[in-house]
């Protein structure tokens, strides 16, 4: 059953509000009443954070829910029936390891990347790319960037599908390519000072300028609801660099409407971030362990801007790193069934590509291992991993081939999972 406030999503498109810059430099102020209090940082959120230190950490970690580890069932990604014919040949074709790499997504540097890290690409067969960190090279240096991953190790290391190629060109703090050819986008509260019409003729800019470096998916609208101005401040991962478009569901629901829009008509598919929201906690799950949000509810007003993304048709939403003590305060999100199986996939109706924030380098992932982290992630119902860091994605390849080599119903789940990849690549 979808949540009622989902028949008012239609009326949400023609609202625009004006909205003063916020300075990420702000002080902090206190959270309002009922808000998480844990300490913020000063880190931009999740995908594209400046690098931390790798986890070293090897131990096990809890037990998934008895409802995490379950085989696909109908409210799961094998929900979408009568894939396309072109997709199920194409899925039929893929070694294991193949269909492992198809819902892996692997950061490199969006300047390039070195020998070892394109060994990796080929060898472990990794079918999507995350351009990450800062680049001026502009659109043609970055066309070349792009044009060097696709060939590595093609056709042999993918089956011969084409690799997703990804960044995060949200504006203002977060702005991954920039240089000739590359608009200077504005931060997030700046975009929903505009009329939807603007920003969306906008992003469709920005989308042309993503398409001709060969960019397809760009991990962005920031779909968060931050309270009020005044907690801005407070709210590490997003209102502390301006990333949220208002402060109002309505405000974030028509202006990352026009931002997709406008990003799918120039030919670029927009991500739905961070799932079920990172607009209420102080902490940044890039810098922090165990980031909790005690507010959000599993038909919470928040999910409101998400519903309507989803309702619009958009393909991809990322699931966050949090922790949401009133929907499972056992699991993090990526580990959470109920977060993705249940809220996503029977609640929201969604069919689309369930990716992960970065799963690599964020602290709030530190307990586990990189293996544990993946088997965990697809056994609750994930569809694509995000890893910034290569290093790791040996050791997530090899958890993942072996649990799947092991488990019917995990690679179940795998070939569930690379079907929803095949079938957004080729239709």
């Amino acid at each position: 059953m979808r949540p009622s406030w989902r028949a008012g999503t239609v009326g949400l498109m023609a609202t625009t509000l004006v909205v003063g810059m916020l300075s990420a430099c702000a002080t902090p102020t206190p959270p309002p009443t009922g808000t998480p209090a844990s300490s913020p940082s000063s880190t931009p959120s999740g995908e594209n954070a400046p690098p931390t230190q790798s986890p070293t950490s090897t131990r096990n970690p809890p037990s998934p829910s008895a409802s995490a580890i379950r085989p696909p069932s109908a409210s799961s990604q094998t929900a979408s029936s009568a894939p396309s014919s072109a997709a199920q040949r194409a899925l039929d074709g893929l070694s294991l390891e193949q269909r492992v790499g198809q819902v892996l997504m692997m950061g490199i540097p969006a300047t390039g990347a070195d020998a070892p890290t394109l060994r990796i690409l080929g060898a472990d067969h990794v079918g999507n790319v995350f351009l990450k960190g800062r680049s001026k090279l502009g659109v043609s240096g970055t066309r070349h960037v792009v044009d060097a991953v696709r060939a590595t190790g093609a056709p042999a290391a993918t089956g011969g599908i084409r690799r997703f190629v990804a960044t995060d060109q949200e504006g203002g703090a977060v702005q991954v390519l920039s240089g000739p050819g590359f608009s200077a986008m504005p931060a997030g509260i700046v975009q929903g000072g505009w009329t939807a019409d603007r920003l969306e003729a906008s992003a469709r800019t920005w989308a042309v300028e993503l398409a001709d470096a060969g960019v397809d998916v760009n991990l962005a609208p920031v779909t968060d609801t931050v309270p009020s101005a005044a907690f801005a401040p407070s709210n590490a991962p997003i209102g502390a660099f301006g990333r949220e478009f208002g402060y109002t569901t309505q405000t974030v629901s028509t202006h990352s409407l026009a931002f997709s829009r406008g990003m799918k008509s120039g030919g670029v598919q927009p991500v739905v971030k961070h799932f079920p929201g990172l607009g209420r906690v102080t902490a940044n799950t890039d810098t922090t362990a165990d980031v909790l949000d005690t507010v959000t509810t599993r038909n919470d007003q928040y999910l409101q801007p998400f519903a309507a993304n989803i309702e619009a048709g958009n393909g991809w939403v990322m699931v966050s790193n949090a922790r949401y003590e009133r929907i499972d305060p056992e699991n993090i999100a990526p580990f959470s069934s109920k977060v993705m199986e249940g809220m996503l996939r029977s609640d929201q109706g969604f069919s689309g590509i369930i990716i992960s924030d970065d799963m690599c380098k964020a602290v709030a992932l530190s307990a586990w291992a990189y293996g544990s982290r993946a088997v965990n992630f697809f056994n609750a119902g994930g569809t694509m991993m995000l890893c910034v860091n290569a290093a790791a994605i040996p050791a997530i390849t090899r958890a993942l081939v072996a649990e799947a080599r092991e488990s019917s119903a995990f690679r179940a789940r795998i070939d569930a999972a690379a079907l929803l990849v095949l079938r957004a690549k080729l239709g």
